[in-house]
């Protein structure tokens, strides 16, 4: 039977929260391997770039999943579909610990990112439904929480704990971290029916809903200048002399991203095109004075800082636009913000490996060009995708 949502002027905070717990782990499954690439590197036997493609393997499968994966369970109820996609990181974290052979622990990052694909697809339109209308932006804000936390708490401590117990232990941490979470929503988060075949648009015709195609456009760009640069922030650091503080640097992107994320949250129902410019805007800045400044100690320190600002809240601008110019399809054209999200994170884990043999200076000056791109598509698009 499906539960009600919340009462007209309130969120239901801590089922929202569970659905921030379930971006925070595909979040931490995702990206840990960055502060970790040279332990996996000589765990596995391979080079630090091919140990970067642990990376890649994930945003592949999400990339290659998420959109079939969302049309093809439509009609199935929400609660069992995300338990089925959280309990999937239980195994394929396990396994990931477990291998000693590069190709088939790509393959486990594959899996784990299918999991990922369908999470991601679900939490936006799963926090909207749980929300009344004039708080949906807001519930969707909390529900991202999750990226944030990852950043600024979860990858600096694993990679912090990898340095003790190993990073294969850390992976094995992280699938009992599924347990919990699985239960956590089968206590708080409510069901929902999915949808009747009445109810279901053609996957065509949602991506040719007008503003959509900006949004996705504007999405890859961003994510693909964070990702060439996040995916290889050892070497962007080790410039600077800060290669042995990588973990501590992670530590304040994450909480200057989990202070952006909370701006956005108290805003973004009423400002989401200013949010989204000034977003763009403060990650060229950082890119820009990286490229340029990026051997002075003193100058990469608060560039990560304002990195951190403008890629916090950048999950839930781009989707609460996505949400807001879809309407009742924000499943499916969440999953398309999903594959071209996790398209741009395998490019960059892809394209970063080929620009950081030029130096790592390169990385910053590519990610200040796609940001240069981005901010005019979504200037452009003001008035209809960032309303």
């Amino acid at each position: 039977m499906k539960r009600s949502s919340t009462p007209s002027n309130s969120l239901p905070v801590i089922g929202l929260l569970a659905l921030a717990a379930a971006g925070f782990l595909t979040i931490l499954t995702e990206a840990l391997p960055a502060g970790l690439l040279p332990d996996i590197s000589a765990g596995l036997g391979v080079t630090e770039s091919m140990a970067g493609q642990l990376i890649t393997a994930y945003a592949a499968g999400s990339l290659a999943a998420a959109i079939p994966l969302t049309a093809a369970t439509r009609s199935w109820r929400r609660r069992p579909l995300l338990l089925t996609a959280v309990g999937g990181f239980l195994f394929a974290n396990a396994f990931t610990a477990l291998s000693d052979s590069y190709v088939l622990t790509l393959g486990a990052r594959f899996i784990a990112g299918v999991f990922a694909g369908l999470v991601w697809a679900l939490l936006a339109g799963y926090a909207g439904r749980m929300a009344p209308n004039h708080l949906k932006g807001r519930a969707i804000a909390l529900a991202m929480l999750g990226t944030p936390l990852a950043l600024s708490i979860g990858i600096p401590a694993g990679t912090m704990v990898s340095g003790l117990i190993g990073w294969r232990a850390v992976f094995l941490m992280m699938s009992g971290l599924s347990l919990l979470l699985v239960a956590w929503i089968i206590w708080r988060v409510p069901d929902f029916e999915g949808e009747s075949a009445a109810q279901r648009t053609p996957l065509l015709k949602v991506l040719q809903i007008r503003g959509l195609r900006p949004v996705l456009v504007a999405t890859f760009g961003f994510v693909l200048a964070h990702n060439i640069l996040y995916t290889y922030i050892v070497p962007v650091l080790r410039q600077a002399g800060l290669v042995d503080r990588t973990d501590l640097v992670l530590l304040l992107f994450g909480v200057a991203a989990l202070v952006s994320i909370w701006f956005v949250a108290v805003w973004i129902d009423s400002r989401l095109m200013a949010l989204t410019m000034a977003s763009t805007g403060l990650f060229l800045v950082a890119g820009l004075l990286l490229a340029a400044f990026g051997q002075v100690t003193g100058m990469v320190l608060p560039m990560i800082a304002v990195w951190g600002l403008a890629f916090g809240g950048a999950a839930s601008l781009f989707q609460t636009a996505s949400a807001r110019v879809a309407g009742r399809d924000t499943d499916l054209a969440q999953s398309m913000i999903v594959t071209v999200w996790n398209l741009a994170i395998a490019g960059g884990g892809l394209l970063g490996g080929v620009i950081v043999l030029a130096g790592a200076d390169v990385l910053s000056w590519s990610a200040a060009f796609l940001l240069t791109v981005t901010g005019c598509v979504i200037f452009l698009n003001r008035r209809v995708s960032f309303r």
